[in-house]
Parts: C-alpha cells; structure tokens; sequence
C-alpha cells in the first residue's frame, strides 16, 4: 500500500462522502436500524451520529482499512453506540448465520470487488426476518451522464480507492437475491456522474 492510499485516500475518502447531500441520504436510512446491526463498510463512521442508541442493540462495523477506524472508534464513543470493529472485507463476513436483524451499506457497493459474493454473504448473516438498508450512487438514468460514467470509469476507480461510477445498484440487488418495494431515486446536488442515489429497504 503506498502513500497516497495509506494516508491521503482515506481522508478524502471522508471529506468527500461527509458532503451535505450525501449526510442528507444517510440521515433518511440509518434511523431505520434496528437491534443487532452491522454495517458493511463503516469507514470513517460517518453513519454513527444517525443511529438510535434506543434502537441499536450491537454494532458490527466491518471495515477493511485499518486506517480508517482510528476515526470511527472515536465517533462511536462520542455518541455511545456499543460498536464491535471488524477488520475484513464484505465478501467473507466472520460473523454467524442469522445473527444481524440490520444490515447497512451507504456508498459501498461502488468499491465493493465482488458485489455478489458480498450479497451472498449479507444474505448470509441476516435473519429470516432481517433487513438491507441501503443508499447507494451507480448508473444514471440519463445516456448523456451514462455515456461520461462510462467513459471516465477506468480513471476513476485508479484515483478513488475502487469506487465505480456505473454500478446498476437495482440490478445487482436482484442478482444477489434481494428485493426492494420502496427503492427511491434521485440526483443529488453535485457533480452528475456520481450524483444519481438509489435507497430504500431491500429483504431476500
């Protein structure tokens, strides 16, 4: 790992996702969360602050940079979320089957390598009854920002630590064996290819 992914990626990564409209779609889903919760790619901890400390019973953050705990340990602490850090990626969980009511993932699957191994896994770790909150950017409706998506893809990815710009989030839920009723859409204020947002619940 070299310099620039060691230690200027993950501060990026942080100031460019603790954007207002991106807070703004995190604040719409992880009040949402409830019982023994894990999220997949808890990075900075940017999700923390929305969670309900009545609701949460456990959180599992599952994160595979280590440099990034640092700051969400300290999130958690300062609002008094039970929070159990989980060094690994989403396509091998080291969690029991059926142990997670809540499953959370906000602007993850772009990075994720294996989306479906990952579903598998998710699908995995929930409960019969359980839950995938999601919030997610991926492919524009639009072919004009489709085409620029498609385009700047394999630039992007080098720079931005993984994430894609052209993941067709409903797609892939299906494929990994989940359906949403409730997904809403929308462009957020910004750049638009990386502005679309998909969210909503999703069960197997």
């Amino acid at each position: 790992m070299g310099i620039y992914d060691k230690y200027l990626l993950p501060k990026l990564v942080h100031f460019t996702c603790g954007q207002d409209p991106s807070m703004r779609q995190r604040e719409k889903v992880v009040p949402l969360a409830t019982g023994c919760v894990l999220e997949i790619g808890i990075g900075s901890g940017l999700n923390i602050p929305y969670y309900d400390p009545q609701k949460v019973e456990h959180l599992w953050g599952l994160e595979p940079s280590a440099e990034m705990w640092s700051i969400a340990q300290k999130n958690a602490a300062d609002h008094h979320i039970d929070a159990e850090f989980i060094q690994s990626g989403a396509e091998s969980i080291p969690l029991d089957d059926n142990c997670a009511d809540t499953v959370l993932m906000t602007y993850t699957m772009c990075t994720i390598p294996d989306v479906q191994g990952a579903l598998d896994e998710i699908r995995r770790v929930l409960k019969p009854a359980g839950k995938l909150l999601f919030c997610e950017h991926g492919t524009a409706p639009d072919a004009s920002v489709q085409r620029w998506q498609n385009r700047l893809n394999p630039l992007w990815t080098k720079v931005s630590g993984g994430c894609n710009l052209n993941r067709p989030i409903p797609a892939l839920l299906q494929q990994g064996g989940f359906r949403s009723d409730d997904m809403r859409t929308m462009y957020l204020p910004g750049w638009k290819p990386a502005a679309f947002n998909y969210w909503g619940t999703a069960r197997a």
